[in-house]
């Protein structure tokens, strides 16, 4: 097998939240940035972007024969995660799936929800704007989905404070896939 170089892939992404069910960039507009108007810009990550789709298959066995016939897709997880560099209360609250900011004269504040555990949590839509093989941008698209892993922030002397975040991506309807990827080609 031959290495094409302009196969390989390597460099920087761009992680956008917004409100689950915004309006999502054209599949034209690649290369161009998401509406500020739905999408909010996270800044900047450390140790880069992690994108995973774990998937289940249980297989279908027969009497008859030894081996496994088929299998059928039983489970799915996909997640984005990453380390932002930006420890902001706003993306604490997107880290948090909501809570109250405020603000006044020489402060900002927030809390997180405290409202009863069965109350339905904030969902979101994450873009991750990264790169494709031969230098192309690459879109991927999780439509429905939580923070849903620990949030930490460490502080110490000699090192940065980032906030860790975890989002899972879940089911949106048997019209909408919960999750889309996008190749520039050209």
């Amino acid at each position: 097998m031959a290495v094409t170089t302009t196969n390989l892939i390597m460099g920087p992404a761009d992680l956008y939240i917004g409100n689950f069910g915004a309006t999502e960039p054209l599949d034209t507009a690649i290369n161009t940035t998401p509406a500020a108007s739905s999408w909010t810009d996270l800044g900047g990550t450390q140790d880069g972007v992690k994108l995973t789709v774990d998937q289940t298959y249980t297989p279908l066995e027969v009497d008859q024969v030894v081996d496994e016939v088929g299998g059928r897709l039983t489970k799915r997880l996909f997640t984005i995660e990453t380390n932002l560099a930006e420890a902001t209360l706003e993306n604490l609250k997107y880290l948090l799936n909501d809570g109250t900011a405020a603000s006044g004269t020489g402060y900002k504040s927030f809390e997180p929800v405290y409202a009863s555990s069965a109350t339905q949590p904030t969902y979101r839509a994450v873009i991750l704007d990264g790169y494709a093989p031969g230098q192309f941008r690459r879109r991927y698209i999780i439509r429905r989905c939580l923070s849903n892993d620990k949030v930490e922030s460490t502080y110490k002397k000699d090192g940065q404070t980032l906030f860790t975040v975890k989002w899972q991506g879940f089911y949106v309807s048997a019209a909408i896939a919960p999750f889309k990827l996008i190749d520039a080609t050209s």
